[in-house]
């Protein structure tokens, strides 16, 4: 095994936290990919020859190191690439790494569901399950021309491969997203306009709250509504000026759902999503002399200061405006 996917169990809007955990990962190896909000894969080749240790004992450094300097307990898997090393962790639990030793890779995929492969989606995987080819094992057995005629040449060669564990990919170090999304899903599919409506200005509460926890602004924003037939409408929008400040991502945001002029549409989830991220130090803000401006950014302020202070649950998002 020498491939770490490791999930951080980060409370919800500490985010800014992820930056300072790869780093310990990098005490390890500078090969680190990071996986917001919460996630990263390290390749630890190097440091398996380095410090004597294989990846399951590094794992356990790695562990009580999180917990020492950060208070933050994480979950591991580990494997000989990274598509193995991320089923692995869907088996992981705290204090415990699930480990796929290369020499029973075939024993470890036979039982596993075909929808735990990377890029396989809801769809193919009810095409697969139709012909009886419901876990990684049947898919492994089955010929390669079987599955090239269900689900397209390049997809079945891919399948084939991946289910018989082989594992083509690799670790790109790369930076922390210059994204950030959240979700607002329905308890069930819901047709009040007033409800989205809290659902937007509570998933725009949280986005800029987590952009100030990074010290980031956004440029762009991003809009998701899925509906119960399972169709979609995405929409972006670009800010007047890059902001972090929560009352702006709202009025955008409403102003997205407005003019897609639902009309009884029965929806299903929200999703939202800032892009274009930069440090809020090299981003220009133009003054404002209303009052109610400037007060709502003031309780935001303190609202930030009570986060940092006693949790993310300490103000909920969508609390701060009417």
């Amino acid at each position: 095994m020498t491939i770490l996917c490791v999930r951080f169990q980060l409370p919800p809007m500490y985010e800014a936290a992820l930056p300072g955990l790869l780093g310990l990962l990098e005490e390890f190896t500078p090969v680190v990919e990071a996986l917001p909000p919460d996630g990263a894969l390290a390749d630890l080749r190097g440091a398996e020859r380095y410090f004597g240790r294989d990846a399951v004992e590094l794992a356990s450094v790695i562990r009580v190191r999180a917990l020492a300097h950060h208070g933050i307990d994480c979950v591991i898997g580990a494997g000989p690439g990274p598509m193995l090393a991320r089923i692995a962790l869907r088996d992981a639990r705290p204090g415990v790494t699930r480990a796929v030793p290369a020499d029973a890779v075939a024993e470890f995929l036979a039982d596993k569901p075909v929808a735990v492969l990377p890029g396989v989606g809801a769809a193919t995987a009810r095409t697969l399950c139709e012909y009886g080819l419901d876990t990684l094992g049947r898919v492994a057995a089955a010929p390669l021309s079987t599955l090239q005629r269900l689900v397209g040449a390049k997809t079945g060669r891919d399948l084939h491969e991946k289910a018989n564990g082989i594992d083509r990919g690799r670790v790109v170090p790369n930076a922390v997203s210059r994204s950030l999304a959240t979700e607002r899903p329905f308890d069930r599919d819901e047709l009040d306009p007033e409800r989205h409506r809290r659902a937007l200005l509570s998933a725009a509460e949280e986005i800029g709250a987590r952009l100030r926890a990074v010290e980031k602004v956004c440029r762009t924003l991003t809009l998701t509504v899925r509906y119960a037939d399972r169709s979609a409408t995405v929409r972006s929008r670009t800010l007047v000026e890059p902001t972090a400040h929560s009352a702006a991502l709202a009025k955008a945001v409403y102003g997205m759902y407005d003019a897609l002029g639902l009309q009884r549409a029965r929806v299903r989830a929200i999703a939202l999503r800032a892009e274009g991220l930069t440090p809020a130090e090299q981003a220009s803000h133009q003054l404002s002399f209303d009052p109610v401006d400037e007060r709502v950014r003031r309780i935001e302020e303190v609202a930030d200061r009570a986060r940092a202070k006693f949790g993310p649950r300490a103000v909920m998002p969508g609390r701060l405006a009417a």
